[in-house]
């Protein structure tokens, strides 16, 4: 299975590297960013993939830790790689740079556990169920604007993530029960939206679990994350978190091994694939 070269894999495999000949050479941060001229904060976000280095800019790291030259030749290679924009570029007039990360970061993984608390995860949300959603939590900022419909565009573009085939990309979802039970966009879209979940859970690539109500208490309360995974070693999982208060990456072992045992945590308290669809099936029902 051959690995997705996506520029937000390419710079994040730069700024794994940048970081380990800094550190293998002894430099601090502080060093760093004198040589460039810069704030820390800025060789940091290198590092993180949160910032694109200019190619000057890695060159100069490059003769700052001693770097080999056929090493650097690599590394400049990445930096040049990172620069060619991704498909979701073309959305960038509603697309906020975090979330431009994030998506660069989706598109270049080859699988993806997520829980959700509220909504139906983006990757299966119809266009009329992601309209009441926008809708809402814009507080109206850009009802029936072509902003709306931009959005509108952007996750249904973003959905052909499920049908890609070389390599293929697996989706493991666990929705709250709350999930399937708020009734967005009234009972017509709802409807609609659990017919979808209905028929996206039968495809080998989604596996889709409801965490009902009458479990209680559970290890994932404080909200929704994303676990997104690679295909090689050399790019291990980070863990998404989103939150009013902005978004953030977890790469920490620690953090990533607490997230993947939450995650096996909810699916052995959620219901199974079969017992999911009884019960979204008979929420439809409900609705009429």
């Amino acid at each position: 299975m051959p690995p997705i070269q996506a520029p937000t894999i390419r710079l994040r495999q730069l700024g794994m590297e940048l970081r380990r000949r800094r550190e293998q050479a002894g430099v601090k941060l502080e060093e760093a960013a004198a040589h460039l001229e810069c704030s820390t904060t800025r060789v940091s976000r290198i590092e993180l993939a949160k910032a694109k280095p200019r190619i000057r800019d890695v060159r100069d790291l490059c003769e700052l830790y001693q770097v080999p030259p056929e090493v650097q030749d690599h590394l400049l290679q990445l930096a040049r790689d990172a620069q060619t924009p991704g498909w979701w570029s073309e959305f960038e007039d509603v697309l906020s740079a975090e979330f431009g990360s994030y998506m660069g970061m989706e598109h270049a993984a080859v699988s993806l556990r997520a829980y959700e608390a509220q909504l139906v995860h983006g990757l299966l949300q119809t266009s009329d169920y992601a309209r009441a959603v926008l809708e809402h939590t814009s507080l109206g900022l850009f009802d029936d604007s072509d902003e709306l419909v931009r959005r509108i565009a952007l996750r249904t573009k973003r959905q052909e993530l499920l049908k890609r085939a070389d390599p293929p990309f697996r989706l493991e979802l666990v929705l709250d029960e709350a999930v399937i039970r708020r009734p967005i966009g009234g009972s017509e879209v709802m409807r609609a939206q659990l017919q979808h979940l209905l028929d996206a859970s039968q495809q080998p690539n989604i596996g889709l679990r409801v965490l009902p109500f009458s479990r209680g208490a559970h290890p994932a309360l404080d909200g929704p994350f994303y676990l997104i995974g690679f295909s090689t070693p050399a790019h291990p999982d980070v863990v998404y978190v989103e939150s009013q208060a902005g978004n953030a990456y977890l790469e920490k072992p620690e953090q990533i091994d607490r997230h993947t045992k939450m995650f096996d945590l909810l699916t052995s308290e959620a219901l199974d694939y079969e017992e999911t669809r009884l019960l979204i099936d008979a929420t439809i029902k409900e609705l009429r």
